[in-house]
């Protein structure tokens, strides 16, 4: 939403999401458009040149990163929307200096191992990415991570917008309740850019958030039978995923084609969303990660679930088009490609 809104207001701006649903180069846009594939061969050999000749070796995402670093400054960006791969301050995209604005949004549960067991700490290690000098945006969390956040710009200094201020008056062509809440943050952090001294019309904040694309976020694929795409993947995102159904699909039980990492919190996501389905047909994401369909299909008969596993996105497909029910792929980003793909939208630039 807001790199739309500053595209619109006519900024070039950087974009660096993860992960891709289709194409690789999505992590790496310029104005909305894809890196060419010319540059991004040229810059990866420029740091692999590099990466190679270092005793300890960067990590996939460090190296992305980096690529990502030197295509912004090469494309002399006025501004990057530069999303953070895991927690804040241990990541590889908090070597920035003071950011505009240092955006936290909505916490939950997610990569336990690694960024603690509780809200607070979760809280602490995604505030890692605000330092003096920033603005810091955020969204309505629960009390004990507001805490922290309202704590670390006390201490960094930082005034904070906050989401709950602002009053979601504009369309958005995204689904859901959670979707307006994750709007009320787009605009406190355009009021922070705006008091930091950037330019950014009305105009440009309606327009933008009109024209706002987000693949696998409640997509709606195909009417008859209808065919939902959701990339939620952990327990919060589950219940962002049941409010939405319980406000655009009240009453309806529905086929789930699920695929999840073994790494996330799956028997909860499935506590949350088995009232809501009639059978499930299991996917093994495309990632090393990634729960085996048969596993996943276990775990859902074992808590009083009906499921079968399939072999590779068309099969669930096929198989959920022959129940002729409304049907919801979700559980991983790593899947809705291969989801996306059988619906014919694959970029082929």
């Amino acid at each position: 939403m807001l790199e739309s809104v500053l595209r619109k207001e006519g900024y070039v701006t950087g974009f660096y999401p993860s992960p891709f649903i289709q194409d690789f180069r999505e992590r790496l846009q310029i104005r909305g458009e894809m890196i060419p594939k010319p540059d991004l061969a040229r810059i990866t050999q420029r740091v692999a040149a590099i990466a190679d000749s270092m005793e300890d070796h960067p990590t996939q995402f460090e190296l992305i990163t980096a690529i990502g670093m030197v295509y912004f400054a090469e494309c002399k960006c006025d501004i990057v929307i530069l999303e953070v791969g895991m927690g804040g301050i241990y990541d590889s995209t908090n070597i920035i200096s003071a950011p505009e604005v240092a955006v936290i949004c909505n916490i939950g549960y997610d990569h336990t191992e690694y960024l603690g067991n509780s809200l607070e700490e979760i809280a602490w290690n995604k505030c890692g990415i605000i330092k003096k000098g920033s603005s810091v945006a955020a969204y309505d969390n629960v009390p004990e991570v507001m805490k922290v956040i309202t704590d670390t710009c006390e201490h960094e200094g930082c005034r904070l917008y906050l989401a709950a201020d602002e009053d979601p008056v504009y369309e958005i062509p995204l689904i859901g309740k959670h979707q307006k809440n994750n709007e009320k943050t787009v605009l406190a952090i355009i009021r922070a850019l705006r008091d930091r001294g950037w330019k950014i019309s009305e105009e440009a904040v309606r327009e933008g958030l009109a024209d706002t694309v987000w693949p696998a976020r409640f997509e709606k694929l195909r009417d008859d039978p209808l065919f939902i795409l959701d990339g939620g993947h952990n327990p919060q995102c589950a219940k962002a995923l049941t409010e939405t159904l319980d406000e655009y699909m009240p009453g309806q039980k529905v086929l789930f084609i699920m695929g999840m990492l073994k790494d996330k919190a799956y028997k909860e996501v499935l506590d949350i969303i088995m009232p809501y389905a009639d059978e499930f047909v299991t996917l093994t994401p495309d990632s090393p990660r990634a729960l085996t369909a048969e596993e996943l299909a276990e775990a859902i008969v074992s808590a009083g679930g009906k499921a079968s596993s399939a072999a590779n996105a068309h099969e669930a497909i096929e198989t959920a088009y022959r129940t002729g029910k409304p049907t919801v792929a979700f559980g991983s980003l790593y899947m809705a490609g291969d989801i996306r793909n059988e619906f014919c939208y694959t970029d082929k630039r």
